[in-house]
């Protein structure tokens, strides 16, 4: 018997990198994987393949979490298939990974990261949670440590990932007590994303890690745990909190 065995839990943007990690691993933990995705379908038929190679079922379903009425599509979709979600975990965030420096500024991409990240978050957990309230679930929204330290190269991802708090405190009020919410304050991932990165490649590794007292960066499976224990039920007694998981980067007091 898995930690999640015969839950449901719907993953966004699970079509690559961390969300495609998320959905196998509680595809190995024995729950249904609703696999979404906005342009990786390729990815996500595989993603959906190998959750049903281990045995549980799988489906996908596309859309872009900014627009309100794709969240509905997804959220209808996946109740649709499964009859209900227990665990939805609110991993798409955009990261303005092209921008080098905050002296890029560049309204449209200000414009987009914004609307991914705290847009499309509020839009999902609205959606997804109202949905959630007869029978209880959890949800789980995938935040950053960059809340902590701030982002001179791309400020408004900083800013996103602050507003990704705030609809989880709010939210975790406005469905208590069927509904738990929280965030996962994650360090830096070594994705495939993440090693493309401009500043990435010139130095900011080598900066991250010299400052991370753990010695190491994170890959996408040192994050499942953390998840895991947000979605289950040893945090039965957590909802509206900000857990850091970032290997000591940035420590912040009581």
């Amino acid at each position: 018997m898995g930690r999640f065995q015969d839950k449901i839990v719907l993953v966004t943007g699970a079509g690559r990198g961390f969300g495609a990690s998320l959905a196998n691993a509680f595809a190995r933990e024995g729950a249904d994987v609703m696999v979404h995705y906005n342009s990786s379908a390729k990815g996500a038929e595989e993603v959906a393949a190998g959750v049903r190679e281990l045995g549980r079922r799988a489906a996908t379903v596309q859309g872009n979490i900014a627009i309100h009425a794709d969240v509905k599509k997804i959220a209808e979709a996946s109740f649709s298939e499964f009859g209900r979600v227990d665990v939805l975990v609110n991993n798409v965030g955009d990261m303005a990974v092209n921008q080098k420096s905050w002296r890029e500024l560049d309204e449209k991409i200000v414009d987009h990261t914004l609307a991914v990240d705290v847009k499309g978050t509020m839009l999902m957990t609205h959606e997804v949670g109202s949905r959630m309230m007869e029978r209880g679930g959890t949800i789980v929204n995938i935040g950053s440590q960059v809340v902590i330290a701030g982002s001179p190269r791309a400020p408004q991802y900083a800013a996103a990932k602050y507003g990704v708090i705030g609809v989880t405190k709010s939210y975790a009020r406005a469905l208590a007590p069927a509904v738990r919410v929280n965030t996962l304050g994650a360090a830096f991932m070594e994705t495939e994303t993440l090693r493309n990165r401009h500043d990435w490649k010139t130095g900011r590794r080598e900066e991250i890690l010299k400052n991370t007292p753990l010695g190491r960066i994170a890959a996408p499976e040192d994050m499942i745990g953390p998840v895991f224990f947000l979605a289950g039920d040893d945090s039965r007694h957590m909802t509206g909190q900000f857990l850091l998981c970032n290997g000591g980067l940035a420590m912040v007091g009581a």
